[in-house]
């Protein structure tokens, strides 16, 4: 059995290491302690492991935070720091973080048009970018067990928005397999099953975060 040709990576119409970015907002403390639409730690591992899948395949990463250097709030979570901390963070007041200059000219640097979107609240932080995102032509794919909103249904409605617009909705482990896409392609199988094993396809594996406000 063969597979075909790897495909022009750039024009695939799936989701690629070089036509995608990944896009982080807002997994501090705060935010992570009021999410419930689903297990926090459920949450944490799937956004963790994201984070993870976006170094693994060398895409751009975005990562945001609001009101740190304002004072009025906390660093993200230890395990996306420990995952990014080699990443710059922009920090902003704005609850969009399309509204924030550097932010939106990260974005604009990377040079992708596939943008994959997490964030704290869903209802917030990332249907507002996500919204502003597609009306200028971006693709928008969310990553919907790494995403948490204050209520399941401020959750579900903010995706059933995001999804109207034009956003794409996906797994975590979805956007695995999708950046894999083919066994042969050695070098990446590793970190592809640890992924696969740290976000609960093994049960045993887990993170967890600072719980302090």
């Amino acid at each position: 059995m063969a597979s075909e040709p790897i495909r022009d990576p750039k024009a695939d119409q799936l989701l690629t290491s070089q036509n995608a970015a990944f896009i982080i907002i807002d997994y501090q403390p705060v935010q992570v302690n009021s999410i419930a639409s689903m297990d926090r730690q459920l949450m944490l591992n799937q956004i963790v492991g994201c984070a993870r899948a976006a170094v693994t395949y060398k895409l751009p990463i975005v990562h945001s935070t609001v009101n740190v250097q304002t004072g009025l709030n906390k660093p993200p979570v230890p395990h996306i720091q420990k995952v990014l901390g080699q990443h710059p963070t922009y920090d902003r007041t704005t609850i969009n973080s399309w509204e924030d200059v550097e932010f939106r000219k990260a974005v604009q640097e990377t040079g992708r048009k596939k943008l994959i979107m997490t964030a704290l609240w869903t209802e917030a932080c990332l249907t507002f970018p996500a919204l502003d995102a597609l009306a200028e032509g971006y693709e928008v794919y969310v990553p919907v067990d790494a995403v948490g909103g204050t209520s399941v249904a401020a959750h579900e409605a903010a995706l059933r928005r995001v999804e109207q617009a034009g956003a794409k909705l996906i797994s975590t482990v979805q956007l695995f397999c999708e950046l894999q896409r083919d066994w042969k392609r050695s070098e990446t199988v590793p970190a592809f099953m640890n992924l696969f094993i740290e976000t609960g396809g093994t049960p045993g594996i887990q993170f967890s975060y600072d719980r302090t406000e």
